[in-house]
């Protein structure tokens, strides 16, 4: 192919539709010094390499998945919590199944993910899952039985609400008491399993949905903006108005002390 006749047009328009791959790229690089051709080719390999190193995250993100489906095992739920810290709202867990193989681009660790990436990868999810299902722990169990065991119970009822029984369970640090299927409890699960993270993505969006409609409830808290955690503004409104129905009782020394 003669790079030389196209045009700058014809040439980002043959690059946006080809399947080139990068070594050849690498040779038209080496054999076009127009300005604005070489800025095209670099953008794509940019754009390749970008890919392959997802490509290879998310391989490494799936390993423990792909041991599991390797041994025949099929419907892996990964599972995860989030709202253990908060002074007020409830612990809400997700359980997911994913399609054997099935890759979600750009999943990780919700805390490591924009507000705005959450969001597109929560329908996503939702999307491509086989089933999920959510547990919601509000307060007053939290306040009656420990924040430890409200997270337990919360991933305890996503894992039972699931359409399908899991043949195995990934979850992010204890294992959940009182479920009969195997579970491998995996220390930062939602930085080493895929499905784990999709699960903490999902128990995060929607955890701050929840947090987001208390806000309108109380609107004295600023709930929307700290959904709930620690910062300087709550202390001030908790303070100032004094606790609400959706704070924790069971942590209220804390928050005085604050």
């Amino acid at each position: 192919m003669n790079l030389s006749k196209m045009t700058l047009r014809e040439m980002k328009s043959w690059l946006e539709e080809s399947s080139i791959d990068e070594k050849t790229l690498e040779s038209f690089l080496q054999m076009d010094g127009r300005k604005g051709v070489r800025e095209l080719i670099q953008k794509r390999l940019r754009l390749i390499r970008r890919k392959e190193d997802e490509e290879n995250r998310l391989e490494r993100l799936m390993l423990f998945e792909r041991e599991l489906w390797n041994r025949g095992l099929q419907l892996i739920a990964g599972v995860d919590e989030v709202g253990r810290g908060p002074l007020a709202g409830p612990v809400v867990a997700a359980a997911v199944i994913l399609p054997v193989n099935k890759k979600i681009y750009e999943v990780r660790d919700s805390k490591q993910l924009s507000p705005k990436k959450r969001e597109q990868l929560y329908f996503c999810i939702k999307k491509e899952a086989v089933c999920y299902s959510l547990g919601i722990v509000d307060v007053l169990y939290i306040d009656q039985f420990n924040i430890s065991q409200a997270g337990l119970e919360a991933m305890r009822r996503a894992l039972n609400g699931l359409e399908k029984k899991p043949e195995h369970i990934l979850i992010d640090a204890f294992a959940v008491p009182n479920i009969t299927i195997s579970q491998t409890p995996l220390v930062k699960g939602d930085t080493l399993s895929l499905t784990i993270a999709c699960a903490s993505i999902l128990a995060k969006v929607t955890r701050d949905k929840l947090m987001e409609d208390y806000d309108r409830q109380y609107p004295q808290y600023g709930f929307a903006q700290h959904k709930g955690y620690g910062t300087g503004e709550h202390y001030a409104a908790i303070k100032k108005y004094g606790i609400s129905p959706i704070h924790r009782r069971s942590f209220r020394l804390e928050a005085e002390r604050g």
